[in-house]
């Protein structure tokens, strides 16, 4: 398991964990020449003891090389324990006034580090289109040889004004989208299509894609049964 956080993420991890110890630590760090620009990452391995001493060994090589700093393991076990726990803050943030969303993609390795600046950016440019400010943070959380997913979360002033609200989400998730169609992302890497992908399919699928869907359907699901409407409009010919 391999997660690699922005800069914004990574500041965000640690004030969230709140440990006593973050303070010295980022002191710390600063003082060796690791300020406002230290990335986060996060990696676990599973097996036999001596294989994942071994993995371990490569991967502290490989940070060391790159001019990376390995802390141990209390900050990956600090994630561990609070990965399921955060989420529920969602509603509590709601509460309080604050909105939060998440995005994903998958792009090849050529474009992943443009990607990881472009999508923030467009949320945050969307946002100032209508004088809101949004703390936007991303990470590499799947990787593969020939790529990895690029995974954002945005938080945002929920606004009193629902149809308002609507209309400020709409628009930054619209600039992310557009913004990963453009780098050749797709549009969701595993949430799913649905309702708030389903526009933006057609640009990734192509006309051949979609028909093959669509045949698909016909083939399989002819009285549309299988959530339908979730890929395409029945009614689009």
């Amino acid at each position: 398991m391999l997660r690699l956080s922005n800069p914004q993420e990574t500041e965000t991890t640690l004030i969230l964990s709140g440990k006593s110890w973050i303070d010295l630590a980022d002191r710390g760090l600063r003082l060796i020449g690791m300020g406002g620009e230290r990335c986060l990452l996060i990696f676990g391995a599973t097996g036999r003891s001596a294989q994942v001493t071994s993995i371990r060994r490569q991967t502290a090589q490989i940070c060391r090389s790159h001019g990376g700093l390995q802390v141990g393991s209390i900050v990956g076990h600090t994630w561990e324990k609070s990965r399921f726990i955060s989420p529920y803050l969602r509603n509590t943030l709601w509460v309080k006034g604050i909105a939060v969303d998440t995005l994903e993609t998958a792009l090849p390795w050529s474009q992943v580090k443009e990607a990881s600046q472009a999508i923030p950016e467009s949320i945050t440019h969307a946002a100032q289109n209508y004088q809101e400010q949004v703390l936007v943070m991303t990470h590499l959380s799947h990787i593969y040889p020939d790529g990895a997913s690029i995974y954002t979360t945005y938080l945002f002033r929920r606004d009193a004004d629902p149809d308002r609200l609507l209309e400020v989400w709409d628009a930054m998730k619209d600039a992310a989208s557009q913004q990963i169609q453009a780098l050749g992302g797709t549009i969701s890497h595993q949430h799913g299509v649905g309702l708030d992908h389903k526009r933006y399919l057609p640009a990734e699928k192509g006309l051949l894609g979609i028909l093959a869907i669509r045949n698909s359907m016909e083939t399989f699901d002819p009285d549309r049964i299988l959530n339908p409407g979730k890929l395409y409009d029945d009614q689009e010919d």
